[in-house]
């Protein structure tokens, strides 16, 4: 941890010491909130978002607060290591050209609705499916199921990557010479619960804030897309937010699961030979969850923050152009088990657009000889120097997370 505030109702614990203005505030206002339990803790790659900052973990007595989740529920990031060692940049070419023809980005869809088998289990994981329980899933479900194995657009990417080359003993046995063996090659996805995620997100944030008027809340009453209204965990409402977010969550699984699935097979197509693959890693870093901590149950929000407890297996990705990392969590109480999901953003996406030098950050890519694609001025949005230095907001995460493997970028795909 790098400071602490104290001036708010429950304190701030802050891993970085750039926070910008908009987002500090923001993190006053969750502090304020008088269901807020013990402090709030703030991720090193936290920037301003919508009502509670990104990179931030809330911890809430008795309520939830669908603006503290956002409206991407369940985006997270999954990641998988294949048995191939070497590829080249023609075969990466044909493979990231295969993908775009067949893994819709941005705010395209499938024509037609995926298999019901691809879609999450209602039955097995969640109340009674009806339009009672699931209002906003019900009325969105044949939209969903053509958007299921798709990437969206913003931050959302499909990359390969690569472990760094160790120096070792060449492998003929009949010699001592020393060569480099090439590190495996990994594939990560990012993305989430598409248009599915933001309408349940929608509903739930303007019945929050109807109610919270109705009702006089404390609650500071403004734009209700900053609004941190709340549900109480034990009324309908709060019930029927809780049961819909959690299939969104399941629903951005799939997702990933899905395109995984897809690129896998992309692998074997142009490779024209079977990929061998690690069980897949997956991590969420848009949800709320009930958690004990301090001994008491409370409703952890994780907006832009991923779950570090002790031993489990994390992704936090840089951004294009940068390592990514495969980490181990540390089980740091003071920050609810929490790390950071990813670089954070350095400036806002109009502010990319509009600042950032278009041939230095293609040449910044080129230079390492990635397959990217930024071709003109609005993909500046999604350059590295819109990004913080994730080697900085790893070293400042040094106590929530621990390295376990480095990913080095081949080629990307951004929504």
């Amino acid at each position: 941890m790098k400071k602490e505030i104290t001036t708010e109702r429950v304190p701030i614990k802050l891993w970085l010491d750039d926070i910008e203005d908009g987002a500090l505030d923001q993190a006053k206002n969750v502090a304020n909130l008088p269901f807020a339990f013990k402090h709030i803790a703030i991720m090193p790659d936290s920037h301003q978002g919508y009502g509670m900052p990104i990179g931030g973990v809330l911890a809430a007595e008795g309520a939830i607060v669908p603006n503290a989740v956002g409206v991407d529920i369940g985006c997270g990031m999954c990641a998988v290591k294949t048995s191939l060692t070497d590829i080249s940049r023609d075969g990466l070419k044909k493979i990231m050209g295969k993908i775009r023809q067949t893994i819709p980005v941005g705010f395209k869809k499938h024509d037609k609705e995926q298999p019901d088998e691809l879609m999450p289990d209602i039955g097995k994981q969640f109340y009674k499916w009806d339009g009672k329980d699931f209002p906003i899933v019900a009325k969105e479900l044949s939209n969903a199921k053509k958007s299921l194995g798709t990437l969206g657009g913003g931050n959302h990417f499909i990359e390969i990557q690569q472990e760094p080359k160790i120096l070792g003993t060449c492998i003929c046995g009949k010699c001592d010479e020393m060569v480099e063996h090439g590190g495996n090659i990994w594939i990560m996805i990012h993305s989430g619960s598409r248009n599915l995620g933001k309408q349940v997100c929608d509903h739930y944030k303007q019945l929050a804030y109807n109610l919270n008027h109705k009702w006089h809340s404390h609650i500071p009453f403004g734009n209700k897309n900053d609004f941190l209204g709340f549900l109480p965990i034990d009324s309908e409402e709060g019930r029927c937010y809780l049961t819909e977010m959690q299939y969104c969550v399941a629903f951005a699984l799939a997702n990933r699961k899905a395109m995984m699935r897809r690129v896998i097979e992309i692998f074997e197509d142009i490779n024209n030979m079977p990929l061998a693959v690690d069980p897949m890693i997956n991590i969420a870093h848009n949800y709320a969850v009930m958690e004990n901590h301090f001994g008491r149950n409370v409703m952890i929000h994780r907006k832009g923050a991923t779950l570090a407890s002790k031993e489990t297996i994390g992704i936090i990705p840089g951004s294009q152009g940068t390592c990514s990392y495969i980490v181990e969590g540390l089980g740091n109480l003071d920050s609810f088990n929490s790390c950071s999901h990813g670089a954070g953003r350095a400036m806002g996406r109009k502010q990319a657009i509009r600042d950032l030098d278009l041939d230095f950050e293609i040449g910044r890519l080129d230079d390492q000889g990635i397959i990217h694609g930024i071709r003109n001025q609005e993909d500046l949005e999604e350059a590295p120097s819109a990004y913080k230095d994730i080697t900085k907001v790893m070293a400042n995460q040094a106590d929530l997370v621990k390295i376990k493997t480095v990913l080095n970028p081949l080629a990307v795909i951004k929504g």
